[in-house]
């Protein structure tokens, strides 16, 4: 899997992981955090989700990590954002009083991109990758998280014989495997449903980085 593969993805007119209406398991479960309601959050692997408008109606100001400049474009566009191009070395994007939204490789987000940051959530960027890159992209969650940033991590495990990714299953064991080196977790809620004729599990964690 490469960046084109995702580029093509974004050229359809519709995309199977976009949803409309912000994520139940956001809405329901982000209080879980415990936050004040003014922190910034990273979300990786974006796209154009409504999730983050819904973040920033809840106070919080996004930093949002997206390889496909159209859907970062039509994210602003669908939305009517007033925005100015992003300055910065390494990314292009978007920003806009409340939002940075970096276009460009996940991987080359930095620590100090990342200095204000003290929440993140991912719903569709972990499953969105091949085993193979989970592994490097949880080492490159923690490296570029501070201690005691806290995020809600999204998964679904099903039967990856019966349905191919993305998004892909990630069960709870690749979880523990993948981020209790760096991260405290602790799982709050899955729920169970029939997607495609395969039943699938969606399950949600609370991440908290640990001391370095």
């Amino acid at each position: 899997m490469d960046a084109e593969f995702w580029h093509q993805m974004w050229e359809r007119p519709q995309q199977g992981f976009h949803q409309p209406q912000p994520n139940d398991f956001l809405t329901r479960y982000w209080p879980s955090l415990n936050l004040n309601g003014n922190e910034t959050v990273l979300v990786p692997l974006c796209g154009k989700s409504v999730d983050m408008n819904w973040l920033v109606q809840q106070g919080h100001s996004v930093l949002g990590v997206e390889l496909s400049q159209k859907a970062l474009d039509a994210f602003v566009s669908e939305h009517q954002l007033v925005s100015e191009p992003l300055e910065h070395a390494v990314f292009d994007g978007h920003q806009t009083a409340e939002m940075r939204l970096f276009c460009g490789d996940f991987f080359k987000l930095s620590e100090e991109d990342c200095r204000d940051v003290k929440a993140f959530y991912d719903r569709a960027a972990l499953v969105a990758l091949p085993s193979d890159m989970r592994q490097r992209y949880a080492v490159h969650l923690a490296d570029i998280c501070a201690e005691n940033v806290t995020g809600l991590l999204v998964v679904m495990d099903y039967d990856q014989a019966a349905m191919s990714g993305p998004p892909f299953s990630v069960s709870d064991a690749e979880v523990e495997q993948l981020f209790s080196e760096s991260f405290e977790l602790q799982k709050i809620a899955s729920a169970t449903a029939e997607r495609k004729g395969v039943e699938v599990t969606e399950s949600v964690y609370v991440c908290q980085r640990k001391n370095r």
